[in-house]
Formats: C-alpha cells, structure tokens, sequence
C-alpha cells in the first residue's frame, strides 16, 4: 500500500497506481470487480491456492479441478474467487 486515507487506499500494482474507494453501505455483486490476466493460469491459480485462496467452481460450467473455464474455443481461460469483504475476482489467461 502507497497511502491510504478516510476515503481509501492507494496500492501500487507494478508500475500501475491504483485507487480503492471505500463506500459506505457497499454491498458486493455477483460480477467480477477486478481481474488480472496471466501469462499462466493454473501456475497463478495454484500459486494463489497455496496462500488460502479458494477459488469458485460455478455448478455446469465445467470448469476444472483448479477452478479454471475454458471458453468454447479454448483461447480463453478464466478462474473466479472472491476476496474477503465477498467481491468476485478473477484470472484471466487470454
């Protein structure tokens, strides 16, 4: 973290600077909020899962042991977690 004050926190992301916003009565979505898009996804994936994360496997979506879609065509791969105030999360390898 960079600095943070009463409105919210500035993280540094490499060489991105990004602004966290705290909203009062905030409740989270079922969408994805944030995402990153890996080089790897099943080495971040399992990588994040060493450190706790649970990733969420959707019912028929068929997605993998790791948590991990692929989309139809294959070019695609996306994972889904949520962090711990419930927002949804993702990885991404496109």
């Amino acid at each position: 973290m960079r600095s943070s004050d009463e409105h919210g926190d500035f993280l540094e992301a490499g060489e991105t600077l990004v602004r966290l916003t705290a909203l009062p009565d905030y409740k989270p979505h079922p969408h994805p909020v944030f995402g990153w898009d890996v080089q790897d996804i099943a080495v971040a994936a399992r990588a994040l899962g060493e450190r706790g994360v649970k990733f969420t496997i959707y019912e028929g979506l068929g997605q993998d042991d790791l948590g991990v879609w692929t989309s139809p065509d294959g070019k695609a791969k996306v994972a889904w977690f949520n962090d711990p105030d419930g927002n949804v999360l993702s990885l991404s390898q496109t």
